[in-house]
């Protein structure tokens, strides 16, 4: 086991050596005041440069990613990336840009940003679109103002609640809350999915609309989303997509088909661009046609073969980033898209599929399955009767597979699946990797 840096510390020991000076010295007393001094020296460790260095690149080499290994972490789309598109992201074109050009300098670009906003739009099935968030909460947070926007504009503002399943990401109510809206949870009926008896308690004037990821995180596909989405809209409410589990059904069904009046994507999951360790990730926002008036701005705008920026959206939100977002991140996905077509991103989605469900039935007979039905790109496993039986808790399975060298999966996610183990292969894991796992 590797030591701490301060059991590696020497007293004395450096690894720098300062020049000589050569101006007249001064106490740091003098020129500071003694108040601003502390009373004793910091205690850091004191060590050589070859201490150091051989340090932190041991703990480096801790480190675990997707080009090391499988990475089945439920609800995070942890697919391979490909090099080509880092290569792209790397051209000095872009590595030189800097956001406060003028815009006659940046048409490329302007081009490329307007081109993605495009592509995800024809994916989704939505009218238009932002790419300034940051990441997929912030996107949330940002469809959440757009909420808010839209029903001031009417002069509704008795619609104040915000519903969410029990099954959603935490960062679903988190968002709405913060955005000013009250959250109600919705129980989950037991197939796992919206109850629509639930449903019927909250349609009123005080609704503003519901959250949804479709799939959920229990890798379901929400059956009755049309039906869903006429109440909402019957109501006067809003639907608001969270696409972390878009990788499932890419190329094979739209959230703007399915009646959803704002989407965010994680590019950082479904677009296969890097993410993990805090960043970076881009949560674009696509919009039906009703909501296009309060997108953030500037917008992006083309006429002819030129590229501006359109400032005058008096219904805006503002700007949600201070320039277009993690642009690094987007000129990626832009990549990918382009390297893999419609077919392509059809097929990613269908292997993804595939891979889940074959794991699913292969570990279904070592742990219960609480919903024994096809999966989507995910599933979720119990290990409560290993509990219950033997004392191993979803958190020992884990830290077991580590001991292995194997990533675990997602645990105590979904909540409501007692001791959860949330698995998602992706697309890019062949069967031997699946296999290896099992």
């Amino acid at each position: 086991m590797s030591k701490l840096i301060f059991e590696v510390s020497r007293r004395g020991r450096r690894g720098y050596a300062y020049p000589e000076l050569d101006v007249p010295s001064k106490e740091a007393a003098d020129s500071l005041g003694p108040q601003y001094l502390r009373i004793a020296a910091p205690d850091l460790p004191e060590l050589s440069e070859v201490d150091v260095v051989r340090h932190y690149i041991n703990l480096s080499r801790k480190n675990y990613g997707v080009d090391l290994g499988f990475y089945p972490l439920g609800s995070c789309t942890m697919k391979y990336n490909p090099k080509i598109n880092e290569d792209l992201a790397s051209l000095p074109g872009f590595m030189n840009l800097h956001p406060l050009q003028p815009v006659r300098t940046v048409q490329g670009i302007l081009r490329l940003l307007h081109e993605t906003t495009t592509l995800l739009c024809e994916i989704t099935g939505m009218k238009w679109g932002t790419l300034q968030p940051l990441a997929g909460a912030h996107g949330e947070f940002t469809g959440m103002k757009l909420f808010r926007a839209y029903f001031n504009k009417r002069g509704e503002h008795t619609r104040t609640r915000i519903l969410v399943p029990d099954s959603s990401h935490g960062t679903n109510p988190a968002s709405a809350h913060i955005a000013g809206f009250e959250v109600v949870e919705l129980p989950s009926n037991r197939e796992g999915m919206v109850s629509l008896e639930e449903l019927d308690n909250y349609l009123d004037e005080n609704l503003a609309g519901i959250m949804l990821t479709n799939p959920n995180t229990l890798g379901l596909f929400e059956k009755d989303i049309k039906t869903i989405a006429g109440k909402v809209h019957k109501a006067g409410g809003l639907l608001y997509y969270d696409g972390a589990n878009s990788n499932a059904i890419m190329g094979k069904v739209r959230p703007g088909d399915m009646g959803f009046d704002v989407v965010h994507l994680n590019l950082h999951k479904t677009f296969s661009t890097p993410h993990g360790g805090g960043g970076p990730g881009s949560g674009p926002v696509l919009v039906s046609e009703r909501i296009v008036p309060f997108l953030p701005i500037p917008d992006i705008v083309k006429s002819g073969d030129a590229y501006s920026l359109d400032h005058a959206r008096p219904d805006s939100i503002g700007r949600v980033a201070g320039f277009f977002g993690n642009v690094g991140i987007v000129i990626r996905a832009y990549a990918y898209m382009l390297t893999m077509g419609a077919e392509g991103l059809k097929k990613a989605s269908e292997y993804a599929v595939l891979n889940a469900n074959y794991l699913k039935e292969k570990l279904k007979g070592s742990y219960r399955l609480p919903y024994d039905v096809a999966c989507k790109h995910e599933f979720v496993l119990s290990a409560k009767e290993l509990k219950d039986n033997f004392g191993v808790t979803a958190l020992d399975i884990a830290k077991r597979l580590l001991d292995y060298g194997v990533h675990p999966p997602t645990i105590y996610f979904p909540m409501i699946v007692p001791e959860a183990l949330m698995i998602e292969p992706t697309e890019t894991e062949s069967r031997e990797s699946l296999d290896a796992f099992i």
